[in-house]
């Protein structure tokens, strides 16, 4: 299984788990899921976490940005030329299923300006997520993208959210709980 993580995952990690991870047995096995390619972090992830919340997730997860580490964890992932597998058909849903149409109408953008705020999208990290998930999928693997958004509320943004694209693209998707009750090996209790 291949876990494609969010930053507001991370931030939750981070935020919510870490304090109390006394024995660094989520510190470790985030560390290790990332070494074997299990957890990928893309590089639009990783430079959201640098600059959100102050650095929370790298000041707390030190590892994401040791050279020798991310030299041998592959980490960030590289999105430059990630294209999706069969990108005409994505970009015609982009234009219609994935758009916030009611936002759309109601700011009134030119066609000029809504390929801008497409183009900006698409190489965004939500974006690239979403098309690496597809590559991943198409070459046979299981996948699932962690992230903490919901399908409801779309915060007045022209596209929609992450779950509410990958459920029209059949891509799984998992809150940071409900991801860690997929690992067995690691036990979450508190004592």
């Amino acid at each position: 299984m291949k876990v494609v993580i969010d930053t507001n995952s991370l931030l939750s990690l981070v935020r919510y788990y870490i304090p109390f991870d006394i024995k660094s047995i989520l510190f470790d096995f985030f560390k290790k899921k990332i070494e074997q390619g299990e957890i990928i972090i893309i590089d639009k992830v990783l430079e959201e976490c640098i600059y959100n919340s102050k650095g929370i997730v790298i000041d707390t997860l030190p590892y994401l940005q040791d050279k020798a580490f991310q030299k041998s964890a592959k980490v960030p992932y590289k999105t430059e030329t990630l294209l999706a597998p069969n990108t005409k058909q994505f970009l015609h849903q982009l234009n219609t299923v994935f758009v916030n149409s009611v936002i759309k109408k109601q700011r009134g953008f030119s066609e000029v300006e809504f390929e801008s705020q497409k183009d900006n999208f698409l190489d965004g990290a939500d974006a690239k997520q979403i098309i690496l998930c597809l590559n991943l999928i198409k070459n046979g693997e299981k996948v699932i993208l962690a992230t903490e958004e919901t399908e409801s509320s779309n915060d007045n943004k022209l596209f929609k959210k992450i779950p509410t694209i990958c459920k029209e693209l059949g891509i799984v998707t998992k809150t940071l709980p409900a991801l860690l009750k997929l690992y067995k090996e690691i036990d979450m209790n508190f004592k």
